[in-house]
């Protein structure tokens, strides 16, 4: 009962949170020089005072700005995020298109990232003195200064161009032909420069974090009395330690959640892989207002839910937050 309750309160929260989100969007778009209009004139290589008044008022723009809004909730309340001028296409058909490709790199680098670095960490508090927690300090402060995109072209020159391992771009080839198996080891193969290139960073983060919690938990009264009772290394680090060090990694994943999703654009750019992160670029550069909106309310929402799933996470994990106890 408790869980549904806080279930129910979460989503409460979300809801609210998402509308500030949305209204917040569309003010910075309001507010920012140029309109949609100025895009298409530019494009027709100029036009006049009544065919710019034209376009505004097709696209609702000579209306005051808070009907603007509240036309805009309530066609996102309907699913209608609008119709993107430069891709001749709704929204959500575009947003449909590119969001797997997203989604696939984002849950590919962050299980990577949580796996990576929860190992490592726990093999860097064995030994906390130990060459192999030297090594692993070194290596989380590597790719936690490394720019994202600095680290991908690297990749890209090391392991694209002066060893041919991995694709230079793209998501998949074209040329392939062959059943689903065989066009899924493709992407794959596409996959892996930048998933590692995306989980970089967030690997460093978690390696460090589990590294020092871990090192807590394992000086705690619980953890020597295990030991006394003649347990084994292993089943003291996996079965006692473990569960209680990898809270503050599930906590700080559900909030990186958001920083992966940005960092997905500039891999996406690198990559040329055809996600959300390319759809934004080129809507940015195109002024493509709806198309924009869309791509920021589509990532506001999976934040919000990945945060829900991080609290639900916790739960499971930890007995104390579904008992209440502090």
């Amino acid at each position: 009962m408790n869980t549904l309750w806080m279930i129910v309160q979460r989503i409460s929260y979300a809801l609210i949170l998402l509308l500030a989100v949305l209204v917040l969007n569309f003010a910075l778009m309001y507010l920012a020089p140029g309109d949609i209009a100025d895009t298409i004139a530019g494009d027709m290589g100029g036009a006049n005072a009544e065919v710019m008044a034209e376009i505004r008022r097709s696209y609702g723009l000579d209306r005051p700005v808070w009907e603007q809004l509240v036309s805009y909730l309530w066609n996102v309340v309907q699913l209608d995020l609008g119709y993107s001028y430069f891709f001749n296409t709704s929204v959500v058909s575009l947003l449909a298109e590119r969001v797997p490709a997203t989604l696939l790199l984002v849950v590919s680098a962050q299980i990577l990232a949580i796996f990576v670095g929860v190992l490592l960490g726990v093999v860097a508090a064995r030994r906390p003195n130990g060459l192999t927690s030297h090594a692993v300090t070194l290596l989380a402060l590597f790719g936690f200064s490394a720019p994202v995109f600095w680290t991908g072209i690297m990749l890209l020159i090391a392991f694209s161009l002066l060893v041919p391992l991995f694709p230079v771009a793209g998501m998949q080839d074209v040329t392939i032909d062959g059943g689903a198996w065989v066009k899924m080891v493709d992407v794959a193969h596409h996959l892996v420069l930048p998933t590692i290139t995306l989980a970089s960073i967030f690997l460093a983060l978690y390696s460090r974090l589990c590294r020092a919690s871990m090192l807590e938990v394992l000086g705690s009264d619980y953890i020597r009395t295990a030991r006394a009772k003649g347990l084994s290394d292993r089943q003291v680090v996996v079965k006692h330690a473990l569960k209680n060090a990898l809270n503050p990694v599930v906590t700080l994943a559900g909030l990186q959640f958001s920083a992966v999703v940005s960092g997905a654009v500039l891999v996406e750019t690198v990559f040329s892989w055809p996600g959300l992160g390319t759809l934004a670029l080129q809507s940015i550069i195109a002024r493509d207002t709806p198309t924009i909106l869309g791509i920021l309310f589509f990532s506001s929402l999976v934040v919000v839910v990945a945060n829900l799933l991080t609290d639900l996470a916790l739960r499971l994990i930890d007995p104390r937050i579904r008992s209440g106890v502090n």
